[in-house]
């Protein structure tokens, strides 16, 4: 065969994989149930400040997913319930306070720099109530990471001793838990890719595929909007 031939044979097959991950891509953001939920904004000494509430969980349960055995977020909407909607519309130049309640048990991060907590007030977070900024690598369950907006928060897991432990999402908070809460800011409008960085996709290779590749489990989107 000739070079040229072989050379457009190889942009051919370049091309074609480029339009696939570019259905791909598309596919997981316009994925089923990764509507946008808008949260509520309050105004505090005259600056917009958000509550967002989140729980991250072993399974979603068949409740809210046609794969109750996946590893998700939820949020709690404003009347309370919680939903698996992982795109979140977000108000610019505000203040964001996130409550975390984590029910599932370590998995542990790849690369141990993810224990460190970066992009939020002080670089710090309350873990059960204590101010820190990092936790040991090996007993993060899962992570909120927005690498543009220099965020990443590692959410400590439940032991695996613990009594009364959660099934299926959505948990209640007499199940056992670990609450994390942090603050960071938004600034200008955008659209701001989120992950868990943490492998825990159980069944999946390398513990990232399903759940870690779809939005409205474990990522998702901050529309950030004026």
């Amino acid at each position: 065969m000739q070079v040229g031939v072989k050379l457009l044979l190889v942009a051919a097959a370049v091309a074609v994989a480029g339009v696939l991950i570019g259905f791909y891509a598309n596919k997981l953001t316009h994925d089923a149930n990764s509507a946008a939920y808008t949260v509520p904004v309050r105004i505090v000494n005259g600056q917009r400040v958000v509550d967002l509430k989140i729980q991250t969980v072993a399974a979603a349960g068949p409740t809210v997913s046609h794969n109750p055995d996946w590893v998700s977020y939820l949020v709690q909407t404003s009347n309370g319930v919680w939903k698996r909607l992982t795109v979140w519309d977000l108000p610019a130049n505000a203040t964001i306070h996130v409550t975390d309640y984590n029910f599932d048990g370590a998995s542990g991060t790849r690369n141990p720099f993810l224990g460190r907590f970066t992009g939020t007030d002080g670089n710090r977070a309350l873990v059960n109530g204590k101010p820190v900024d990092h936790i040991d690598p090996s007993l993060a369950s899962h992570i909120f990471a927005v690498p543009q907006l220099g965020i990443n928060i590692a959410f400590l897991g439940v032991p695996d001793n613990a009594k009364n432990q959660c099934g299926y999402a959505p948990c209640p908070l007499k199940t056992a838990h670990e609450t994390i809460k942090f603050t960071f800011h938004t600034t200008t409008p955008g659209h701001y890719r989120w992950q868990c960085f943490v492998p825990c996709a159980a069944g999946w290779i390398s513990g990232w595929g399903g759940p870690m590749q779809t939005i409205g489990y474990m990522d998702g989107f901050l529309n950030v909007k004026a």
